[in-house]
């Protein structure tokens, strides 16, 4: 929560010029409190869903310690799910129409997995077109998540994204490209999780008139933002992840090649295995393909004996954006939870940033 300037100390100046929030004593006074209800579009795959649906809640409420966080997950058609997925979102999530009526502050979508080249194919676009059109007009912020990225960009400036020569994923340094009050009191460098096959580029982002705020050299751009500032905030990275969310992907496609799906064996995600936990790796490559090529069957995979050896070093740098995310969406959000501002925000630039510039 942000300072309140009521007095005149100079202090508060100098905070305020170095990018601290600051509120005057007339907005302190004027702000009306309550709870935030936050949007959760889940469009993981079933094998993903709940994990995922965990890590974006544990995000956000270890966040703040003050605001109450109402978290809303439903989902959208056109996504292929089992019966027990489907259940267990008939059971506990909300429906788009309930949310429309009732309002909410703020959207999180996640990523998905797709079928199609063109993302306009995949029987899910249609309905996501429709909550992202609501969502612009009636939230104060968007945060997109990896394919969610994606499909907004494209959705809103044309922008197709690119094959990459290979699968993005590991966990990469990136560093803080630009001041934003969603970097404030967060590490000019960082590690983030990255799994991917496709991306946008620094070059698509800029010709969008995106804001890029932290990038990769090895991963390229992490997060960036709406030329407002604020109103829809992009990420292509993965800092929701689990220590061992990467280690269990890296299972899955081991687990391929020993099943025949796939011809050659996976490499481990890039800088994400400690010496330790890489040489294990390699012992069982080596086990593996020994044991496939004497027709015998692959010892198990040695998770329970790769992970002790892993380590996180993402998540307060997630927590520290995510908070300031939630915060910066609780001072401008109207006390009505269907209006996105309070009276008197300029929603094309509703940080007061772009008429500093």
């Amino acid at each position: 929560m942000p300072l309140v300037a009521h007095t005149p100390l100079p202090t508060f100046d100098r905070l305020r010029e170095h990018g601290q929030d600051v509120l005057t004593l007339g907005q302190a006074l004027h702000q009306d409190i309550r709870e935030l209800h936050i949007g959760f579009l889940n469009m993981m795959p079933d094998a993903a869903f709940r994990v995922t649906e965990h890590q974006f809640m544990r995000l956000v409420g270890s966040s703040n310690q003050i605001v109450q966080f109402f978290v809303h997950p439903f989902s959208i058609p056109g996504l292929l799910r089992d019966a027990k997925t489907q259940q267990y979102i008939d059971r506990y999530y909300t429906s788009f129409e309930q949310l429309r009526q009732e309002g909410l502050d703020a959207l999180i979508i996640t990523g998905a997995n797709i079928a199609n080249p063109e993302l306009e194919q995949e029987p899910f676009w249609q309905p996501l077109q429709a909550v992202v059109g609501w969502a612009t007009e009636n939230t104060t912020s968007i945060l997109c998540s990896c394919l969610a990225t994606h499909a907004l960009v494209k959705h809103f400036y044309g922008i197709s994204r690119r094959r990459l020569p290979g699968k993005r994923w590991g966990v990469y340094n990136h560093r803080v490209m630009q001041e934003h009050p969603l970097l404030l009191d967060v590490n000019t460098r960082f590690d983030v999780p990255h799994s991917r096959y496709n991306g946008v580029s620094r070059q698509q982002f800029e010709a969008a008139g995106l804001k890029i705020l932290v990038e990769s050299r090895e991963a390229g751009v992490h997060i960036a933002v709406s030329p407002d500032r604020l109103r829809i905030v992009y990420f292509q990275g993965h800092p929701e992840y689990d220590r061992n969310s990467l280690l269990k992907e890296y299972k899955r496609e081991v687990s391929r090649f020993v099943a025949g799906e796939r011809d050659d064996y996976p490499p481990c995600p890039e800088h994400y295995f400690s010496p330790e936990a890489a040489a294990i790796a390699d012992s069982y490559h080596q086990t593996a393909v020994a044991a496939l090529k004497q027709g015998r069957p692959a010892p198990p995979f040695p998770e329970k004996e790769i992970e002790p050896c892993l380590d996180n070093t993402w998540r307060d740098t997630a927590k520290g954006i995510i908070n300031n995310w939630l915060g910066l969406v609780y001072q401008l959000t109207n006390v009505d939870r269907k209006k996105p501002f309070v009276p008197g925000i300029n929603p094309d630039d509703p940080l007061g940033l772009n008429k500093r510039v």
